[in-house]
C-alpha cells in the first residue's frame, strides 16, 4: 500500500480493501444526511502537492482536502486514482470520500517555512473541493484564508455550489491576493445532466453561482468540459450553453472533447452501453484501444464549429490544451525545495496528497 507509516489504531479485518492499514485513519462515518457515502477521515502529513516537473497542468502546486467525490460524473478522469489506494473506479470513487481533517493545520506549517515561494496553488484539480462532503467539514474556509495569510495566490475550480458560502470571504482575501473562480458546466440538458453527473447542481444552479461571483467582481471563467461527442456537440446546443454562460456574467470559457483514461474508460463504455448503445459503435472508433483523447481530427472539427460561437457571444476562450502548450515554453527553472514526498507517484498520482 501507498499508505504507510501513519497508521492509527489496530488493523480493521472488515474494512474496505485499502483502509484496513489507511495512514492516519481517525474513523470512518456514515450519517443519515449523506445516505449511501462513507467519510473517511484522515490526519494528512502533507498538504501541498508539486505538479511533477514533466507535467503538462499550467500549475506547478495543488491542494486535495478529499480524495473520491459524490458528484459521481461518469467521466471524471481523477477515477483510477481511488484505485491507487485499492478500491474501485466506480461505485467506490462516488461513496468512498477520504476527508483529510487536519489539512488547513498542516497547510499553515508548510507555507511557513522559509522555502515556501508563494507560488500560485490550484484547488479542485482532481477532486472538487466544494463536493457535498464540504458542507460538513468546511475546509475551504481554513485553506483559503491560510493560503491568503501566507501572501500565496491561488484558484478554485469547482462544479459545486456551496462556493456561494465562501464567497464573501473570498472577496476579502481577494485584497491580500490573487484570487480566481472557475465553475465547470459541461452538461446543460437537464436530462442528461442527472443522468452522467447525478451527484453535480444542476446546471441553472452553478450558473446562478456563476452570476453571484461576477457580481463581487470575479472575472469568472466556465470550464465547459468535457464535451461530450454526440450528446453535447451539436452547434444547438454549443450555442444555447455558451447563450447562458454569457447571461451568467462569466468572462471566458474554457473547452476540450472527451478524454477517457484508463481507469475512467470501462465504467464510461459501461453507461454507455446502458444509456446511449446506439452510440457504442462510434465511440469504439472515437477512443479505440488504449487512446485517451479524441481523435485530432475531431478536436479541430470541434474547435471550428465553437470558436465561432465563443465569438458570436463576446466571450474570451481558448482550448484546455492552449496552457499546457505556454507551459512548455516557459524558460526552465531552477527546482525549489521540495515540500512534499510524492514517493515515486505516477504524475496523475502526484496530485493526490
Amino acid at each position: 500500500m501507498r499508505w504507510q507509516g501513519q497508521r492509527i489504531g489496530e488493523v480493521d479485518d472488515d474494512a474496505l480493501p485499502g483502509l484496513d492499514r489507511l495512514d492516519g485513519l481517525v474513523r470512518a462515518v456514515t450519517t443519515p444526511e449523506f445516505a449511501g457515502m462513507t467519510f473517511h477521515e484522515v490526519a494528512a502529513k502533507s498538504a501541498l502537492n508539486r505538479v511533477p516537473g514533466p507535467s503538462s497542468m499550467p500549475f506547478d502546486w495543488t491542494i486535495n482536502p478529499y480524495r473520491g467525490c459524490s458528484h459521481a460524473c461518469v467521466y471524471c478522469f481523477a477515477r483510477g486514482t481511488h484505485e491507487y489506494l485499492e478500491m474501485d473506479a466506480g461505485r467506490d470513487f462516488d461513496s468512498q470520500i477520504v476527508v483529510k481533517v487536519n489539512i488547513a493545520e498542516v497547510l499553515r506549517r508548510e507555507l511557513a517555512r522559509p522555502s515556501w515561494q508563494r507560488e500560485h496553488v490550484a484547488l479542485g484539480t482532481n477532486t472538487d473541493p466544494y463536493q457535498r462532503a464540504e458542507g460538513r467539514y468546511a475546509l475551504m474556509p481554513g485553506i483559503a484564508t491560510a493560503l491568503a495569510e501566507s501572501g500565496t495566490p491561488f484558484s478554485i475550480l469547482t462544479k459545486g455550489t456551496l462556493l456561494r458560502r465562501d464567497l464573501p470571504l473570498l472577496a476579502e482575501l481577494r485584497s491580500e491576493v490573487d484570487v480566481s473562480i472557475a465553475m465547470s458546466i459541461a452538461v446543460f440538458d437537464d436530462g442528461l445532466q442527472q443522468a452522467i453527473e447525478p451527484g453535480t447542481p444542476t446546471a441553472r444552479a452553478r450558473l446562478d453561482t456563476v452570476r453571484a461571483a461576477a457580481d463581487l467582481g470575479f472575472p469568472v471563467q466556465v470550464f465547459m468540459m468535457p464535451i461530450v461527442p454526440r450528446l453535447t456537440d451539436s452547434v444547438e446546443a454549443l450555442d444555447d450553453a455558451l447563450g447562458r454562460i454569457r447571461a451568467a456574467g462569466a468572462s471566458r470559457v474554457v473547452y476540450g472533447a472527451l478524454h477517457l483514461r484508463p481507469g475512467v474508460k470501462p465504467w464510461f463504455q459501461q453507461w454507455l452501453q446502458r444509456e446511449h448503445p446506439e452510440l457504442v459503435a462510434a465511440y469504439r472508433g472515437l477512443y479505440p484501444g488504449a487512446s485517451v483523447e479524441a481523435p485530432g481530427g475531431y478536436r479541430t472539427w470541434l474547435a471550428e464549429r465553437i470558436r465561432p460561437l465563443i465569438r458570436r457571444h463576446r466571450l474570451d476562450g481558448r482550448a484546455e490544451d492552449e496552457p499546457a502548450r505556454d507551459r512548455a515554453r516557459r524558460p526552465a527553472r531552477a527546482a525549489p525545495a521540495r515540500i512534499v514526498e510524492t514517493r515515486g507517484a505516477r504524475a496523475a498520482d502526484a496530485m493526490l496528497f
